[in-house]
């Protein structure tokens, strides 16, 4: 299924009138108090969040999982349905492919149809958390920490052969993330497993494009409880300082301990030039990959107030990969991926009101209130008419979640797949 112009144009009909005047209203609130409208409105257009493949069917815990009707069984209806989401916010550009779930069979043709939905390929991720069909060597007691160098190098081959594989596509960096760790005292010892992992990765790194990068992710816990190879920031950090100036620390939002300081740690990480993306996601108590903002939409807010700090003052660092990995077991697959995309444009939107010198001159005078004033104020301003402005302006939806409903796609999705399709992934 494809949404064309049209579709989302006569859809927008219903809501022009209002969203007219809820935007005149904003804008002319905000040229009073000295912002440019337009430039927040083209850098919202321009901000785009790569969708991961595994996302697009229903999702699952080690519990079990319950399908959602009409998901895409195959990689070409993947990205179909990256294309409706894009048709609707015009801010989901991109697919980021898990591997070897989601191999290609005919690497023009998918190149081609992604072409014409306007859809880029980002960060290709490798898959050494599970054992897959006719390996050799096992996983089971880690990947590129094992003990065994025949499991270390079928790893790491597994890492270069995904390299490969997002070559051929057009993709620009792979995305490392390791459930190598240890569930009981004794198990492993650290130092080995963190040694073999920085020479695994360090291998792998030899095997990366030069315009391509590597993208570390951390984790504190789960599948191992006792402990995790990559435990944090600092160990990611350390790992690709080890590799080289193409390695780079990757956050996802899920992947820390309650009431972790996430924006102190995005804004050391640009400082030192090594935050190559984020993973967005909302959790409540650990990794549960809820819907971004569904829970701590403040938290979120103050993380893109230092990455548009960051983005402003820290030229050394690279320009960011942005992906959403989130679990929806009980929600529509592809309406929980747009109210995420919604979160994240809505706390970008927020971030850039902030007024970044007001604020600098409050903290120089330790004026705490003012400072609390300011960052308050940016996030209690509604700004989903310029989100909705920033959409129209490329094409899209005022309100895609309204419109995805009212367009019926999830039963036209139902009609044309069938109610027994199960996307690949966890």
């Amino acid at each position: 299924m494809k949404l064309t112009k049209q579709h989302i144009e006569d859809d927008n009909k219903k809501s022009l009138s209002s969203q007219n005047n809820s935007y005149n209203f904003l804008a002319n609130s905000l040229t009073s108090q000295g912002y440019n409208v337009d430039t927040i409105i083209s850098k919202l257009s321009e901000f785009q969040v790569a969708i991961p493949s595994w996302a697009l069917g229903a999702g699952g815990t080690r519990f079990g999982r319950f399908s959602f009707y009409g998901e895409p069984s195959t990689l070409e209806q993947k990205i179909d349905d990256v294309g409706i989401l894009h048709s609707l916010t015009q801010t989901a550009g991109a697919v980021s492919l898990h591997i070897p779930w989601d191999i290609p069979s005919d690497y023009r043709a998918i190149k081609q149809q992604a072409d014409s939905l306007n859809i880029k390929f980002d960060s290709v991720n490798s898959n050494t958390f599970q054992d897959q069909k006719n390996a050799e060597e096992s996983y089971k007691y880690g990947s590129l920490s094992n003990t065994s160098k025949a499991v270390r190098d079928q790893a790491i081959q597994h890492n270069i052969d995904v390299i490969n594989i997002g070559n051929q596509l057009g993709s620009k960096s792979l995305t490392v993330w390791l459930a190598d760790g240890s569930c009981f005292p004794g198990q492993n010892n650290f130092q080995t497993a963190f040694q073999n992992t920085q020479n695994s990765l360090q291998e792998i790194y030899k095997g990366l494009p030069d315009d391509w990068k590597m993208l570390i992710e951390y984790k504190p816990y789960e599948p191992n409880f006792y402990s995790t190879v990559i435990q944090d920031w600092g160990v990611s950090l350390m790992l690709a300082n080890g590799c080289g100036d193409k390695a780079f620390t990757l956050v996802d939002l899920g992947h820390h301990l309650p009431n972790s300081n996430i924006e102190q740690i995005v804004a050391i990480l640009q400082l030192k030039g090594k935050l190559g993306g984020f993973h967005f996601n909302d959790s409540k108590y650990g990794d549960d990959d809820l819907t971004v903002g569904s829970i701590k939409p403040y938290a979120l807010f103050l993380i893109f107030n230092e990455l548009v700090y960051g983005m402003e003052n820290n030229p050394q660092n690279p320009d960011l990969a942005w992906m959403i990995d989130a679990s929806h077991n009980v929600k529509d697959p592809l309406e929980d991926l747009i109210q995420s995309l919604e979160a994240i444009q809505e706390a970008y939107a927020k971030a850039l009101l902030v007024d970044q010198d007001a604020l600098r001159t409050a903290q120089l005078e330790n004026d705490v209130v003012k400072c609390q004033e300011i960052l308050q104020g940016a996030f209690r301003t509604d700004v989903r008419p310029l989100l909705a402005a920033a959409r129209l302006k490329t094409g899209g939806a005022i309100n895609p979640l309204q419109s995805y409903r009212n367009l019926a796609v999830r039963e036209a999705l139902i009609k044309e797949r069938g109610k027994n399709t199960v996307a690949t992934g966890l």
